[in-house]
């Protein structure tokens, strides 16, 4: 049962969320505040409990849609190891729990938490996903958040040039991420009923759409010092991948190889933990060891 449940709460993504939010909440943490591993459990506790929610409601949301594809026959709903109405009840009863921790960790991160689920079970789900073919534009914004949402349990500045730049990396990351895999399986998105774009403008246009937010993402990397602090992490991590990532762009722009698109998808992963995870090292290097 735990395998069907990994499947459901979409674990793989789950994981993903955490690290991101983790890093947000290490990034917002100030040196005038002592770190209480107890609090940082917390939340992830509570940041599990409503991405798990959020990601399985979507399943249930998207049931009829998921029978028509190949990529999620092994989903529990469609393979019916438990009914929908289970399906809503473990998801929702997730969700309530989480935000019910996240108000106590603190209201903002309650509010934020609250928000990602609107806007992606709600606007993403029910409406733009199914009848806009660049629906991932607007719902990367809640997939955005997860940075933010760490950074806001310990830091109520999120309007302030780190939370931006946390939110700024996860929002131009999701269209190279997305389409990427869209375009390796825009058939099946196909028979789902579902207008991504490949699916409507065709892989080559759609690469078109891609390079913007490459070159948009590469040059935030570039620019990470305007927004957060940076010292060795940022030569040795960003600006690699900055480079790496536009390098293997073009390689995948350029190829006729059906695989050409996973090792462009790998790099995007790799490179948003980059992004998200050096300036929390350049931040808390020198204090942990002590280095003036």
């Amino acid at each position: 049962m735990w395998k069907e449940l990994k499947t459901f709460f979409k674990f793989g993504i789950v994981v993903f969320v955490l690290i991101s939010a983790a890093a947000g909440y290490g990034l917002g943490l100030t040196v005038e505040q002592d770190f209480l591993f107890s609090h940082f459990l917390f939340f992830l506790v509570g940041t599990f409990c409503i991405s798990a929610g959020s990601l399985s409601l979507n399943q249930v949301q998207e049931l009829e849609n998921d029978q028509l594809m190949e990529r999620t026959q092994s989903r529990p709903l469609v393979k019916g190891v438990f009914s929908r109405d289970t399906g809503v009840l473990i998801s929702i009863g997730l969700m309530l729990v989480g935000l019910a921790i996240l108000f106590l960790v603190n209201p903002l991160s309650f509010l934020i938490g609250l928000s990602i689920i609107i806007m992606y079970n709600g606007f993403y789900t029910l409406f733009w996903k199914k009848k806009w073919a660049f629906a991932a534009v607007p719902g990367a914004i809640p997939g955005a958040l997860p940075g933010v949402l760490g950074y806001s349990a310990v830091n109520r500045d999120i309007l302030g040039s780190e939370s931006v730049y946390l939110f700024l990396v996860m929002f131009l990351w999701q269209m190279p991420h997305f389409w990427s895999l869209a375009i390796r399986y825009s058939d099946d998105y196909a028979r789902g009923n579902f207008p991504v774009l490949p699916s409507i403008v065709g892989a080559g246009r759609t690469k078109y759409h891609i390079s913007f937010y490459v070159w948009a993402y590469a040059l935030l990397g570039l620019m990470a010092p305007f927004f957060v602090e940076y010292s060795y992490a940022y030569f040795l991590l960003v600006l690699p991948f900055s480079v790496l990532i536009v390098w293997k762009f073009i390689a995948y722009f350029y190829s006729e190889n059906p695989k050409a698109w996973l090792p462009f998808f790998l790099i995007t992963n790799f490179s948003m933990l980059a992004f998200l995870f050096a300036p929390v090292i350049d931040k808390w290097s020198p204090i942990l060891f002590e280095i003036n």
